[in-house]
């Protein structure tokens, strides 16, 4: 499972995805969308989103994106 969090540093809601990540042992690569302009407009095609955070879990051949800081969704999909 590949997980990525399209975020920036100013951006409260992407601070607590990415906090509730790290409390429950999940990697993810953490990519700031103000910094890395190709990763944004990946972001912006696969998900339709200008807004972050964006998550993307990549896991086999299906991608999932969470748009905002959904812990009900990221807890159904990460199975925790």
């Amino acid at each position: 499972m590949e997980i990525k969090v399209y975020s920036t540093s100013t951006c409260p809601y992407c601070t607590m995805a990415k906090d509730f990540l790290k409390d429950n042992n999940v990697e993810f690569a953490d990519i700031d969308v103000s910094e890395d302009a190709t990763a944004r407009d990946h972001m912006v095609e696969k998900s339709g989103q200008m807004g972050v955070p964006v998550i993307e879990i990549t896991d086999g051949e299906d991608e999932h994106f969470v748009v905002g800081f959904d812990k009900e969704k990221l807890k159904e999909l990460l199975k925790i």
